[in-house]
């Protein structure tokens, strides 16, 4: 006996059995405008943010973080908040 071999075998799948095209395979396929791939998403924004390093205080950071995805977005807003209450003039 042969302990490596798997016990059950491949179903055969006739290749001229094509899938069925319903709605969803259409939704999921992808789109070509000519040669192009048209892409799907979010657009890229007309404004994109500047990557940098910043160090902040643990418990700041401990904080932003505890609010769970996006906390990066809300220092971004914190920081607007600041901004527009302590003009730079």
């Amino acid at each position: 006996m042969n302990v490596n071999k798997h016990a059950t075998g491949k179903s055969w799948v006739d290749p001229d059995d094509a899938p069925e095209l319903t709605d969803d395979f259409f939704q999921r396929a992808d789109e070509y405008n000519g040669e192009a791939l048209v892409k799907r998403g979010r657009p890229k924004a007309t404004e994109t943010k500047e990557r940098i390093t910043i160090r902040l205080s643990p418990d700041v950071l401990k904080s932003f973080r505890a609010t769970g995805s996006g906390w990066q977005t809300r220092v971004d807003g914190a920081l607007r908040e600041w901004l527009k209450q302590h003009s730079a003039d």
